[in-house]
């Protein structure tokens, strides 16, 4: 039987199995009580387990399950309701039912009980508290697994009420810096490239070869910038309920980012200054394996590997037709930047650093960022929309005068 077949056969009969709709159904309160409590439940469950003493065996048997309710819901469920523009909110689904999966084989493969080390002052220790941070503490910041994590600091208030305050400031300020940027892009694409649903290219083969490229850097370094304030809008939309409706603590929501336009090296920004919400995941999938192997040099190939499936299943939830090589240069490519700059201290006994690496930093970024959103594009990402774009005028009055 030739592979392709028993590929086929194989999926087929996996889907069938799980009960996969061979159509995705929409996201309504009957759709979540079948697809979507199972695995949360199921990953809830596993935290509980995961910081309850002799409870291996336990985990172990429960992550088969997790890691296929999460599959058959991710499969299932449309989150955009069929909405082209909407598919963001599929892309976020998929993402967090693999990371049910991962986390859940991460605290299942654990030897002991997880360890929390840090908790906020006058806090009682108390197992479900402990699981509902383990559950949505992505980062592990005070937890014994993740040792080594870079925090940024505080420059919140510890006052909750303030505290709070300031996040929901921050959160309006970024969906606004979100919604301008998504606007702009807009408006770069579509000149000379087609519109957004015709999937365009952010390379205008009509210009000269400098200006093209320019253009698509340009771009490219205003996605970045789109993607970083979507990140801390959802962030900080996250970090208000924890506080107000769980009752957390501040010190339990710290920073996500840490100036990364800043960077002075790309271990510098990949290692600290970019979010480390996904951190573990990259270690535990690719990065551990792969050293037992190569050394640390496994360990930054696998992470990035492991970053390069992630984003290869972003884009297959909005088109199943994409390539993979478009992820596997642009994310791949960030391995041999690091390990040039640890070649670079071994030879000079100096790190990368100041002003040049700053400079090389940012160009390497902006060379194969571009491969990353020109992924995006064809996908038909740079196309979606969110609440803010109905709140700022229409792209033909950002680019001419006109009263809206």
């Amino acid at each position: 039987m030739p592979f392709a077949t028993l590929a086929y056969f194989a999926a087929s009969s996996l889907r069938n199995a799980l009960g996969v709709p061979s159509t995705k159904i929409p996201i309504d309160g009957t759709t979540f009580v079948s697809y979507v409590l199972p695995p949360l439940v199921c990953t809830f469950v596993a935290a509980l387990l995961a910081v309850t003493p002799h409870t291996r065996a336990g985990r172990i048997a429960l992550w088969p399950l997790t890691a296929l309710l999460a599959l058959r819901a991710a499969l299932s469920v449309d989150m955009s309701l069929g909405r082209m523009e909407q598919k963001i909110l599929d892309i976020d689904f998929v993402v967090l039912m693999f990371s049910a999966s991962s986390r859940t084989l991460d605290w299942a493969l654990a030897e002991g009980p997880l360890v929390r080390r840090l908790r906020p002052a006058n806090n009682t220790p108390s197992t479900i508290m402990d699981a509902l941070d383990l559950v949505s503490n992505f980062r592990g910041h005070g937890w014994e697994w993740s040792r080594g994590l870079y925090i940024p600091r505080e420059t919140r208030p510890s006052d909750r009420k303030t505290f709070v305050f300031v996040t929901v400031l921050s959160a309006v300020l970024h969906a606004l810096i979100c919604g301008a940027l998504h606007k702009a892009i807009l408006m770069l694409v579509s000149v000379g490239m087609g519109t957004i649903p015709e999937r365009p290219t952010i390379f205008d083969e009509s210009l000269p070869f400098l200006t093209r490229y320019l253009r698509a850097s340009t771009i490219t370094i205003i996605n970045a910038f789109a993607v970083y304030a979507m990140l801390q809008l959802n962030y900080d939309l996250t970090t208000v309920p924890a506080i107000l409706v769980l009752g957390q603590d501040p010190a339990q929501w710290p920073p996500m980012f840490d100036a990364p336009w800043f960077a002075t090296s790309l271990s510098d920004f990949w290692g600290r200054r970019w979010h480390q919400l996904l951190r573990r995941t990259f270690l535990f999938l690719g990065g551990y394996p792969l050293s037992s192997i190569f050394g640390r040099t496994g360990i930054i190939i696998g992470a990035f590997l492991v970053s390069v499936v992630i984003h290869d299943i972003v884009l297959i939830t909005v088109d199943s037709r994409m390539e993979m090589w478009w992820m596997f240069v642009g994310f791949g490519m960030m391995a041999p930047g690091i390990l040039i700059e640890r070649a670079f201290h071994q030879l000079t006994g100096r790190r990368v650093g100041g002003v040049l690496g700053w400079i090389w930093t940012m160009a390497w970024l902006t060379l194969w960022g571009s491969v990353i959103i020109e992924g995006f594009a064809r996908a038909g990402l740079l196309g979606g929309t969110g609440f803010v774009d109905s709140m700022l005028p229409p792209m033909e009055c950002l680019a001419a005068d006109c009263d809206v």
